[in-house]
């Protein structure tokens, strides 16, 4: 609930009342202010959602910290690849637009994302805030976000930079294998599947690699090599270093050593979270 009270020209007052249903506000001006209600993405003026992304490249753990986030803070991570099946499967007049540019052989525009976006952080389990993963990917793109979330009076509030060095991300990448139906991910180093055999040379057999539950074949993505690693890498690198110096000169950049272990990455990024 959210009003605002236009009257005599005083200092503006606010009051928050916790109750059962969440919390409401009222702002102020005199007692015989005539109160206007105001749209509910308003109220994010005064009381600002932790809207956060994560950047790092292939294997730098953002997904992993991504989780531990969620859990902490209590609210979801967004991925566009997520938002965009979510929206078609729905029918939204947005996920209709975004199918058809799909089925023509397309590549959505910015346009339609940033409208992806939009609705979806409408929902209940955005209340408090939301990470975005996986975007905004250009300069192009971090522009029209900014200008969509200043429409109600808000602003990325946080953003965590993973770095891990090249040679620490091959190793991950590389030794990485997935379950196709499940989406489960195993690494012949950190996260063998029970199956694993390795043979002569010390490396896996292909046919031991098997799901830990449904016991299907697992298989390696076909950019998981160093090759098609270097060029992610470069890629990743020109789009990024843009869209952190955008937002440096805010003081919202944290850069977080994601090469150090889990545990003390996951320290780290606890640490630099604002409070519930």
């Amino acid at each position: 609930v959210a009003s605002v009270c236009s009257g005599a020209p005083k200092q503006l007052a606010v009051a928050v009342t916790l109750g059962v249903t969440g919390t409401a506000a009222w702002f102020l001006r005199s007692q015989d202010a005539q109160c206007e209600a105001l749209p509910a993405e308003t109220y994010h003026k005064y009381w600002p959602r932790k809207i956060m992304m994560l950047f790092g490249a292939p294997g730098a753990g953002k997904g992993t910290q991504g989780e531990k986030i969620t859990a902490e803070l209590g609210i979801p991570q967004l991925s566009t690849g997520d938002m965009l099946r979510a929206a078609v499967a729905a029918g939204t007049p947005v996920g209709m637009k975004a199918k058809a540019v799909m089925a023509a052989g397309g590549l959505v525009s910015d346009d339609i994302m940033i409208a992806l976006i939009a609705d979806r952080i409408k929902e209940p389990d955005c209340s408090n805030g939301f990470i975005l993963d996986g975007f905004p990917r250009t300069l192009e793109q971090t522009r029209a976000l900014d200008a969509m979330l200043a429409e109600s009076g808000e602003c990325v509030s946080l953003i965590l930079a993973f770095e891990v060095d090249a040679g620490v991300l091959e190793e991950r990448i590389c030794g990485r294998w997935m379950d196709k139906a499940s989406g489960r991910s195993y690494h012949v180093k950190f996260r063998p599947p029970q199956s694993m055999e390795l043979g002569t040379d010390g490396q896996p057999i292909p046919e031991t690699m098997r799901d830990d539950e449904t016991k299907a074949a697992l298989y390696q993505r076909s950019d998981d090599t160093a090759q098609a690693l270097k060029k992610r890498l470069q890629s990743y690198n020109d789009s990024t270093v843009p869209i952190l110096d955008h937002y440096r000169s805010r003081g919202i950049v944290k850069v977080i050593d994601g090469g150090a272990e889990m545990s003390q990455v996951t320290n780290t990024v606890l640490a630099a979270l604002p409070s519930k």
